[in-house]
């Protein structure tokens, strides 16, 4: 891997502003644009920008295979755990009104929730393509 100093020195600095910006689109999406998609897609982009810079060893030492796998199922089963909740407490699938003991709070706490679920798959699937691509070796 070849040194770049003023890249490496760039990259410090612009992947807490990265990640930190991805905190904020996940928190403020239940009020605004943005939600756990949008939020998970940055969040992995800090996360590769770091690989590409520090290389993949760094990277996974960071973020483990292993803990990826966990990180997916858990989004995975926060968004449906969120949905089957609902169910029994007598709404419909993810019908966040009945999460609550009113409607309002219901939506907000469901919503939450949910787009929490997702930020955590998305993240994770991101980063996992991206090593699962950078890892494979060139045949030609």
């Amino acid at each position: 891997m070849i040194r770049h100093v003023i890249l490496r020195i760039v990259a410090k600095t612009l992947i807490p502003c990265i990640l930190l910006f991805a905190f904020y689109v996940q928190f403020h999406g239940d009020f605004g644009p943005g939600g756990g998609f949008q939020a998970g897609v940055i969040f992995a982009a800090g996360i590769i920008l770091f690989a590409l810079m520090f290389g993949l060893p760094a990277a996974r030492r960071v973020c483990s295979p292993r803990a990826l796998e966990i990180l997916i199922s858990l989004g995975v089963l926060l968004y449906g755990g969120v949905g089957l909740a609902s169910i029994f407490k007598g709404g419909n699938f993810l019908d966040y009104s009945v999460l609550a003991h009113d409607a309002v709070h219901g939506q907000h706490i469901g919503i939450f929730l949910v787009e929490l679920g997702v930020g955590l798959t998305v993240t994770a699937v991101m980063i996992k393509l991206f090593f699962l691509f950078a890892g494979r070796k060139h045949i030609l």
